[in-house]
């Protein structure tokens, strides 16, 4: 990982943004210590590929027998 100034960063940040782009991972110092990491960015997400995934780990999990909801929640209260 390549370390730069703060300062520099504002001067050279269309090449940083190139290099993140391109997978490099950058830190971002501010009088020698890490303040922020510059990196490539994610895949965007959106609420249905999120909850379409939920779903599918539900599906994957087994469920206890013979236990309800509302007991569940009646032993937390005690």
């Amino acid at each position: 990982m390549r370390k730069i100034e703060v300062f520099e960063a504002k001067q050279k940040l269309s090449e940083l943004v190139e290099r993140a782009a391109a997978g490099e991972r950058i830190g971002l110092t501010r009088r020698g210590k890490l303040a922020a990491m510059l990196g490539p960015a994610t895949g965007e997400h959106n609420l249905r590929s999120i909850f379409e995934n939920l779903e599918a780990i539900r599906q994957r999990t087994r469920r206890v027998k013979n236990i309800s909801c509302k007991a569940s929640i009646e032993e937390g209260r005690s």
